[in-house]
């Protein structure tokens, strides 16, 4: 069991037919993944990768039975294409496309909450269930199957604690990418929520970066709710006032938003805080063979 994605995803991609979807869909076909259909207006009728193309995302599901998207497109018209494969009640959404307008942004995620579709991004990696779903641009090669939940706002960050978990022998349930903009669909603590009703997962890597409360929300998720092992990293720690990092969301002020504030909610809600990300596998693996393998989920 994975959650968000896996063996019965029907991709669809939005944008297949320029340089960045094709390269990525090719990707995901060889990690996989069923891409069933591509979109793009005016390109209808054409194939890539011999995955056929259709011109609206109606059509697509209709003759396909897609039953998630990802998109490629610039940002332009990243909001469009958002709407309307919510609209299609495509399941999950993944916005891989950086520069997206912040009021898009706000507008696409209000949508899809009325609407009950879970949005990844925009300006994020996707999700990877390895040995069964790619759905974006994680590199698959760093990743094995197991049983470690990864969610993060930083997708090369999440290679690297990736591939340090893949050689600590730790292997993967599903590793989640949420997008480093300011208005973004899922949170840590949907996805950690998730992670936490999933048998199959039975330990979390968190990622954060400093900016914004989302890492304190998920603290205080973690502290009454989960009783499986977490271990964290938050990057910024040395980041000065009101410096912004290289992403949009990553601003801090006074000490809201700071990597101290976050570090001490999470240790406080009994979350292993690594140093350095390097540090995250060893840290997890020492919370996996102390006695907290007791607080893991039956299954």
């Amino acid at each position: 069991m994975a959650i968000l994605v896996g063996r019965d995803t029907r991709l669809l991609v939005q944008g297949i037919t320029g340089y960045q979807g094709m390269f990525h869909a090719g990707l995901m076909l060889q990690a996989g993944t069923q891409v069933v259909a591509g979109v793009t207006p005016g390109k209808g009728g054409t194939k890539v990768h011999a995955v056929p193309v259709f011109e609206t995302v109606d059509e697509a599901v209709r003759e396909t039975g897609a039953n998630a998207g990802v998109i490629f497109v610039p940002a332009r018209f990243a909001r469009d294409a958002a709407l309307e494969s919510i609209a299609n009640l495509l399941n999950p959404v993944a916005i891989i496309t950086e520069g997206m307008p912040v009021h898009d942004a706000i507008e696409v995620v209000a949508y899809a909450a009325r609407l009950g579709v879970r949005v990844l991004g925009p300006n994020g990696p996707g999700v990877t269930t390895p040995g069964q779903c790619r759905v974006g641009i994680m590199p698959t090669h760093l990743f094995t199957p197991g049983h470690v939940g990864v969610v993060s706002r930083s997708g090369t960050l999440t290679y690297e604690i990736v591939a340090g978990l893949t050689r600590a022998g730790l292997g993967q349930s599903t590793a989640v990418g949420l997008g480093g903009d300011p208005v973004v669909g899922m949170s840590f603590v949907d996805v950690l929520r998730l992670f936490n009703a999933d048998p199959e997962t039975r330990a979390m890597v968190l990622i954060g970066e400093i900016g914004g409360r989302a890492e304190e929300d998920a603290a205080a998720y973690i502290a009454a709710h989960v009783k499986k092992p977490v271990a964290a990293y938050i990057a910024g720690r040395t980041a000065p006032e009101g410096k912004r990092m290289g992403h949009a969301g990553a601003v801090i002020s006074g000490t809201e938003g700071t990597a101290a504030h976050k570090i001490q909610a999470l240790e406080s809600a009994g979350v292993a805080v690594a140093q350095l990300a390097s540090g995250v596998p060893a840290l997890l693996r020492e919370r996996l063979g102390a006695g907290q393998a007791s607080k893991r989920a039956p299954g």
